[in-house]
């Protein structure tokens, strides 16, 4: 009778780990459910900023201040990119952030034709990126 119920408690124990094993594992699958909508999340609030700041255009009556705006909102996409948890929209607003950086005042007044469309080109991509399936 002893070893019936031993045998019997070992049974019910091992059930009971098993359980614990499994409601283990539906837990972690809620949490990595949440991180992913919480990236999601980021994501989407990383794009509607970028995409205000992108919106950007140069006062070419102006050209050192034009340079001056593109070059602050370089800076700004450049932080918003560290925030990013999309690889893809994380590289698009780094190409983006490199571009507007590296303005000058020459790029406004001597090719600013090659200036917009180089940025609308990126612009485009960050917009890719940032649309549900456009990314990873």
């Amino acid at each position: 009778m002893r070893s019936t119920k031993r045998l019997l408690a070992g049974v019910l124990g091992g059930g009971a780990l098993i359980v614990a094993l499994t409601g283990c594992e539906a837990i972690q699958d809620a949490k990595n459910t949440a991180d992913n909508v919480s990236n999601a999340a980021s994501t989407a609030q990383v794009c509607v900023e970028a995409l205000k700041i992108a919106a950007f255009n140069p006062d070419t009556a102006n050209p050192e201040a034009a340079a001056q705006g593109a070059q602050d909102a370089g800076q700004k996409l450049q932080d918003l990119a560290g925030k990013a948890t999309d690889t893809t929209v994380n590289q698009a607003l780094t190409e983006l952030s490199t571009t507007m950086k590296e303005t000058t005042v020459t790029d406004l007044v001597n090719g600013p034709a090659n200036w917009v469309k180089t940025k609308a080109d990126q612009v485009s991509a960050l917009t890719k990126a940032c649309t549900p399936g456009g990314g990873n």
